[in-house]
């Protein structure tokens, strides 16, 4: 089974805990020896997803939106993106440079078609941005992956 992430960034400590624990349930619900988890590996719930996946058994496949992504992450963020990244068993490359929106977009429709199902971080709000979370899931709807949308209760951003 190959799974993705999409999610937002930036959620307080308190909706963490809970995204957490989410996406820990979706995780274990699979093989290990079956799963792959792929993720672009961003700060929040993209690389909780993918260290979950790895401590769960599964593989990690890493997709880079463009060369300059990681810098484009937050410092404190390239410790975790580093470790993540040598843990790859497959890396995917969308070719592009910039950092920018439709990099990022680029990057999430390779995810999206990549797996079998796509685990959503995600509000239910539009995109605050073009390559937004909101994107993404609507990407993921029109090319027919199923997603399933992980989101507390209650929770804001």
């Amino acid at each position: 089974m190959r799974v993705g992430i999409t999610g937002h960034r930036g959620l307080p400590p308190q909706v963490e805990q809970h995204v957490r624990a989410l996406l820990d349930a979706a995780v274990t619900g699979h093989d290990p020896a079956e799963l792959v988890g792929i993720s672009c590996i961003a700060d929040g719930p993209d690389s909780w997803f993918a260290e979950t996946v790895l401590t769960h058994g599964g593989r990690l496949e890493v997709v880079v939106p463009a060369t300059a992504y990681r810098n484009s992450l937050p410092a404190e963020h390239h410790p975790t993106y580093d470790r993540l990244f040598a843990a790859a068993a497959d890396v995917h490359e969308t070719g592009l440079t910039d950092s920018d929106s439709a990099a990022h977009m680029a990057g999430s429709e390779i995810l999206v078609g990549l797996v079998d199902e796509l685990l959503a971080v995600w509000d239910g709000q539009p995109a605050r941005g073009y390559g937004g979370t909101a994107d993404v899931v609507t990407y993921a709807h029109q090319t027919g992956t199923p997603v399933h949308v992980l989101w507390p209760h209650d929770a804001t951003r």
